[in-house]
């Protein structure tokens, strides 16, 4: 691909979260420089309040069935990318590879939870149905009245933090610049070309190639072409055992909400769903809700400290699926947002198909997940 002579840099990447970071890393290992542009502190978006799951089985839906492949090949890659990521930046990511518990307190949800089991086994997908008394033998600290669960071993966590510390360092060592509270206000464009992006305060950094991971605000920066692009509060808690770790091993999701250890005594306790614009207050209502509902699976999670309560913003599209590959208005954009509950398990697909289209030869996107799909947005 020719190189613009003015460039200050091959790439600008729009967003210093995991998505972000992740395809920096990914460009850097193919040769380009490049530059990410965070408008805060690395990683302090959707990224640092998400709780890390990987989970795209417990989130499969019968109507997204591309988004399904799409999560299953990225789980697949996880460990692979996990290990390469701890050589390349001498960081654990955090992945733990638990399995996960789906659980029903009622007979509502336990129905409920039948029709979710039916479908993942007609999608071929490994679920087993366990009775109250199995659920109780792998999760002891499961209340009693537990009605019925589902046992999901393939799906795992990762600590969204720790995967950010990571992929800045092997960034970093890959010869990527990184800077922080540096927003961008706008595209530049010439002949229905990219040729760089406008800062805050007048700056411009010229650059051929833009990706755009900027998260819930990917669609604010003057110039972009529209995508059908809002945010969805999640409200979430960071709790720790005082009795250290151990009260549960594996994902424990329920009606409404998870709860997600990290092996050391902390749990992620998560997460609302509303739609709220970008407001990102903390309420009474939504962590007594949490906490409520949680403590009547898990009792012991009411014996936790609190030690942070915070709130995020998901990117959503209409159809829950990602906006990845180039921008057909405009040469030279380049999509990696919309991730919505998945930001976190799509990562390591997310780089590499993004990546590996700033060049030549590299895999396309599905038209599932290309911007086209939407058709023409208004401003």
């Amino acid at each position: 691909m020719p190189q613009d002579p003015t460039a200050t840099t091959d790439v600008a990447v729009i967003g210093g979260g995991v998505i972000g970071l992740a395809i920096a890393w990914r460009a850097a290992a193919r040769g380009l420089r490049v530059c990410v542009l965070e408008r805060g502190e690395l990683g302090a978006g959707a990224s640092r309040v998400a709780a890390g799951m990987l989970a795209p089985v417990t989130e499969a839906d019968a109507g997204e069935l591309a988004l399904l492949g799409l999560g299953l090949r990225s789980a697949r890659d996880w460990p692979a990318f996990a290990a390469e990521l701890e050589q390349a930046a001498g960081a654990d990511p955090g992945l733990r590879r638990s399995g996960a518990l789906v659980v029903a307190r009622d007979r509502d949800e336990a129905e409920a939870l039948e029709r979710e089991l039916a479908l993942r086994l007609e999608l071929g997908l490994d679920v087993q149905r366990l009775l109250p008394s199995a659920a109780r033998r792998l999760e002891p600290a499961l209340a009693p009245t537990v009605r019925l669960a589902l046992d999901v071993a393939g799906d795992h966590s990762a600590d969204p933090r720790a995967v950010v510390l990571a992929l800045a360092e092997a960034a970093r060592r890959a010869g990527v610049t990184l800077r922080t509270c540096t927003a961008v206000e706008r595209i530049e464009s010439r002949g229905g070309r990219v040729t760089g992006v406008g800062l805050a305060g007048g700056e411009v950094v010229r650059a051929p190639r833009v990706v755009v991971a900027a998260g819930a605000w990917s669609g604010a920066i003057e110039g972009l072409p529209r995508i059908p692009l809002r945010p969805v509060k999640g409200q979430i808690l960071r709790l720790r055992d005082p009795a250290g770790g151990g009260l549960v091993a594996r994902i424990v999701r329920f009606e409404g909400g998870y709860l997600v250890p990290r092996g050391d005594g902390r749990y992620v306790l998560g997460a609302t769903m509303e739609e709220r614009g970008f407001d990102t207050t903390v309420t009474a209502g939504g962590l007594y809700e949490l906490l409520r509902d949680a403590g009547e699976l898990v009792p012991g999670v009411h014996e936790m400290v609190v030690e942070e309560m915070s709130a995020g913003l998901r990117p959503a599209t209409p159809d829950n699926a990602p906006v990845l590959g180039p921008a057909e208005e405009l040469a030279g954009v380049h999509w990696a947002t919309g991730h919505h509950r998945n930001g976190i398990l799509l990562a390591p697909v997310t780089a590499d198909l993004v990546a590996g289209g700033l060049g030549d030869g590299g895999e396309p996107v599905a038209p599932a997940f290309a911007a086209a799909r939407f058709g023409r947005v208004p401003a």
